[in-house]
């Protein structure tokens, strides 16, 4: 980003010297990446204090607005004088900010005279040594990021008004690249310029060769940003999360030793496979979460249906379809379910009744990365479960050998307008103890 202001207050007290009041104005703040309708700014850091001097583009301090931090540099050479501010004080829009003793021989011929904010439609200005440039701030900041002083730069456009291509036939004379005339061409960095041998005369003596010096080209970026609408699933999605923003979670966390479910697992997989069916962890999972004593809506309702949701990345985005009664549905019954809402997943052909109905979500975001998360209810559900990758760690066993672990992290989130913190931690405990113990799923299957 590029300082500029136009609002300088002059002050004679004497005629051996004069004392310039910046001003924070809009118009330090006419940036793209800062934005309109900054009103106010908090002062973070000084980079200055009285009696010291400065030179032209020093940097004095540093601003922050809701959106942004900005350095502030110095327009003249001269001796700090007044600081009207404190660190993390708030400055207000056209006040003074610092005051800039200058000599008699250094200070300009005339005085600045102040210049109202420019609308939104108005293009900014630059003054480098009495010389007014006129460009956009997006060719501004093509001039910055390229090295660019505006002053050496002939504008073509109105009122001798710098235009992008005026930066871009600037480059190619100076590098000698040859840029293609589209405006969404990617970074294209120029070829290295050519030597040129010069003509030497019979009398002159030959010079010696140089080692190559490396030229390093700068390349030129002058890709733009493009907006897409919200649409779809992804429409949907920001409707559901800001209605979720209005629910006060409650997070617990707690790991889970998998060691013998990964065992019990490996011995039913070749059983699935030959009955067709893949089976994952996720079954276990989802039948073990029982949610019989827990309320499952926030109007306070016992849910007599278990349909725990699954949390999918598609083509089409976050998908949670769910697995319609659980409580009467065997681990190779949800194995089945789950195979099946997965292919329509990929397929982009999950239904209504697929993705509408859930009690409570569990979301395995393990199987990309990860080992804890601070998951989001989906309402008007009001708990979900996220689970982390299964690592194997060194642990303790009951005779204090260090032995090999397989650990898999958990992460809960409740309403706490419903479900307290106890409740939560006694359903994990229950649920982690038949993960750990998968034997005793035989006992309370169902």
């Amino acid at each position: 980003y590029k300082h500029c202001c136009s609002r300088v207050k002059v002050v004679k007290p004497c005629p051996s010297w004069k004392i310039f009041s910046y001003h924070v104005c809009k118009n330090i703040f006419k940036l793209s990446d800062i934005g309109e309708g900054i009103m106010e700014v908090t002062v973070k850091e000084w980079y200055v204090k009285e009696g010291d001097k400065v030179s032209q583009f020093d940097s004095i301090c540093e601003v922050q607005s809701d959106k942004a931090s900005v350095t502030i540099t110095s327009r003249y050479d001269g001796v700090i004088r007044k600081l009207y501010y404190d660190v993390d004080s708030i400055a207000l829009v056209g006040t003074p900010l610092v005051d800039i003793e200058t000599d008699a021989a250094h200070a300009p011929e005339k005085d600045v005279v102040e210049t109202p904010a420019m609308s939104h439609e108005e293009h900014t200005h630059q003054e480098i040594k009495g010389h007014k440039t006129q460009a956009t701030p997006a060719v501004r900041r093509l001039a910055m990021e390229n090295n660019i002083k505006l002053s050496e730069v002939v504008g073509t456009g109105k009122d001798g008004r710098i235009l992008k291509e005026d930066i871009l036939n600037y480059l190619s004379k100076q590098t000698g690249a040859i840029l293609p005339p589209s405006p969404y061409h990617e970074i294209q960095p120029p070829p290295p310029a050519a030597a040129v041998p010069s003509a030497v005369g019979p009398k002159d003596k030959v010079p010696q060769p140089s080692p190559a010096q490396p030229v390093i080209q700068r390349p030129v970026f002058t890709g733009k940003d493009r907006t897409e609408p919200l649409k779809g699933f992804h429409k949907a999605m920001v409707k559901t999360m800001t209605a979720a923003l209005k629910i006060p979670h409650f997070g617990y966390c707690d790991e889970v030793d998998m060691t013998k479910l990964v065992r019990l697992r490996l011995e039913l997989k070749e059983l699935a496979e030959s009955r067709g069916v893949k089976l994952s962890y996720m079954p276990f999972f989802i039948k073990k979460n029982n949610l019989r004593w827990m309320k499952t809506s926030w109007c306070g309702v016992f849910q007599a249906a278990h349909n725990i949701g699954l949390a999918m990345d598609t083509t089409q985005g976050l998908l949670v379809p769910n697995v319609k009664n659980v409580q009467v549905l065997s681990v190779f019954d949800i194995a089945v379910e789950l195979n099946r809402l997965q292919a329509l997943g990929t397929s982009g052909q999950l239904g209504t009744a697929d993705l509408t109905g859930g009690t409570f979500t569990l979301s395995n975001i393990g199987s990309i990365g990860g080992t804890y998360a601070k998951p989001v209810i989906l309402p008007p559900e009001v708990a979900i479960g996220a689970l982390g990758k299964i690592q194997v760690l060194p642990r303790f066993n009951s005779r204090d050998e260090v032995v090999k672990a397989h650990v898999m992290n958990v992460s809960w989130s409740a309403d706490h307008r419903l479900i307290d913190g106890a409740t939560m931690c006694r359903f994990s405990n229950l649920w982690k103890s038949y993960l750990e113990n998968p034997a005793t799923m035989v006992l309370d299957l169902k």
